[in-house]
């Protein structure tokens, strides 16, 4: 079973690259400023659509853009 990173660690990762939308932030950078968990919730927001990654970099999708702004 793959474990999963918390709830607390996706919200903030997902924040603060929607945040910096559209400058991409690097995993290192998440990894200094949320902790080990950053790279499993990049992992599982990936997954699920919310964002992407090309190489270091990690992207806000469409789809988390959209739903920030309807918040």
């Amino acid at each position: 079973m793959q474990a999963h990173s918390s709830h607390k660690a996706q919200r903030a990762v997902l924040a603060l690259v929607v945040f910096e939308h559209p400058s991409p932030l690097g995993a290192e950078f998440l990894a200094r400023e949320i902790g080990a968990e950053a790279a499993e919730a990049v992992a599982d927001l990936t997954a699920v659509g919310l964002l992407r990654c090309d190489g270091d970099a990690v992207h806000a999708t469409e789809a988390a853009i959209r739903f920030e702004a309807l918040a």
